[in-house]
């Protein structure tokens, strides 16, 4: 088939190279100069399956509460006249109960899970270099309420097959030597050793550059206005994608089959058509430095509980990514959030990095309420969704394009997890590591 895959982050990139593979004619169109330019360009750099709790859990709802208002929290909601954020916000707090959290854990981990194994394999075939580092992911607690709170969620993602191991606070340091100026402010931690670290763009442009030489087009550059469609109910039909192309020109590109994988752009696209995503925008921040001490930085990818903040080492680089701003559609820098970010980088590496001259950014995460992405068939026949990862695209990216490729193909994807569109085909145990 004629396969048109909308967007080039790791998600669309991924979806056009597994579908490439599958015998499919794949176009990629993308409105951005290159791949990986807006979500996927500076993230926390973790592939991090441990880190499968949903921001949905039943802790939230007062945690959200505490932090209104304040422009460094962790978590900002900014209440805006907009509907969308409204639902959102309501199905969010539907999500906060321990029976949907539990659930949700579970699909994120069974896809996560999924997808490392993928990114593993598709490592060794492509050889694509990435700053990728294989020393696992430790999270680390400075609450006694916060780490107490941890443990069942920990045991059950050990029941599914993902080795988070709870450890105190000497483990931690001995794991982490860096943390040990902090070692009495820590109460205790977990770590995943078959966890990752590594720079998502460096991959997604690798990643690309192969899938072109393997024959995906891409068209770059290239706005998308509408989805064109033809019939009602069961005979409803994509016909065509309108854009403007990269010299102004309105053209309408016919495939047989479009994946949809825009992230936080997919819900507006998709909703002239009747088909209503609840993704909403949530806005993260990096901040990259230069090392310059590096016997004084972490060596391993690091998760700081408290402010939410994640840590990668990435080559002489050190990203640190995190917190989260529900506020529209705005990429704009709020320097109080920056700001926080690099006092608390400060305070546990004081001496590692160049702090004067920080890179900082913002991308917009698709969140939905669950944190469980959209992968699967839309109502239309041809119209196929990967989008909605939230802040785990770079965890479940590979495995997500692997699926989709496997779904427009007319295969069921051999993994638990509630596939939009499909029936749930439960497995009892992950595939093997």
């Amino acid at each position: 088939m004629k396969v048109i895959v909308l967007g080039s982050g790791i998600i669309g990139t991924s979806s056009a190279w597994f579908l490439k593979k599958q015998g499919h004619d794949v176009t990629v169109i993308d409105r951005q100069p290159g791949a990986a330019q807006e979500t996927s360009f500076a993230n926390g750099g973790q592939i991090s399956v441990s880190h499968a709790e949903p921001w949905a859990n039943p802790s939230a709802p007062m945690k959200v509460l505490k932090w209104l208002g304040k422009e460094d929290a962790p978590l900002l909601f900014r209440p805006r006249a907009e509907l969308l954020q409204w639902l959102w916000g309501l199905q969010f707090l539907r999500e906060c109960t321990p029976a949907r959290t539990a659930d949700n854990i579970r699909q994120i981990v069974a896809i996560s899970e999924y997808s490392r194994q993928t990114l593993r394999a598709l490592r060794a075939e492509t050889g694509i270099s990435y700053d990728c580092l294989t020393k696992g992911i430790l999270h680390f607690y400075t609450d006694q309420k916060e780490f107490d709170a941890s443990l069942p969620a920990a045991q059950l993602m050990r029941d599914l097959g993902c080795p988070r191991v709870s450890i105190n606070a000497d483990e931690v340091v001995r794991r982490e030597p860096s943390l040990a100026r902090i070692r009495d402010k820590i109460v205790g931690g977990d770590f995943t050793e078959t966890d990752e670290s590594g720079d998502v763009y460096q991959f997604t442009t690798g990643l690309a550059d192969k899938a072109a030489g393997a024959g995906v087009q891409f068209q770059f550059n290239t706005t998308v206005t509408r989805l064109l469609h033809e019939g009602t109910g069961a005979a409803a039909k994509i016909t065509g994608v309108e854009i403007i192309d990269a010299t102004g020109r309105h053209q309408v590109l016919k495939a047989d089959a479009f994946v949809i994988a825009m992230g936080s752009h997919s819900q507006s696209l998709l909703k002239p058509l009747g088909i209503n995503l609840m993704i909403y925008p949530g806005k993260g921040y990096s901040a990259t430095y230069r090392i310059i001490n590096p016997e004084q930085s972490p060596v391993i990818s690091l998760t700081d509980d408290g402010y939410k903040l994640v840590v990668s080492r990435l080559g002489d680089r050190l990203r640190v990514a995190g917190t989260c701003e529900i506020n529209g559609y705005s990429r704009e820098l709020n320097t109080a959030r920056c700001e926080a970010i690099t006092r608390r980088t400060r305070e546990l590496f004081p001496h590692a990095c160049d702090y004067d001259n920080p890179v900082y950014w913002t991308g917009l995460r698709p969140l939905t309420p669950s944190n469980v992405p959209y992968i699967g068939k839309s109502k239309i026949s041809n119209l196929f969704l990967n989008t909605g990862h939230g802040t785990l695209g770079w965890t479940m990216g590979a495995g997500s394009g692997r699926a989709i490729a496997d779904i427009v193909s007319g295969l069921t994807p051999d993994l638990d997890f509630a596939f939009t569109g499909m029936e749930r085909v439960v497995k009892t145990t992950l595939l093997p590591a």
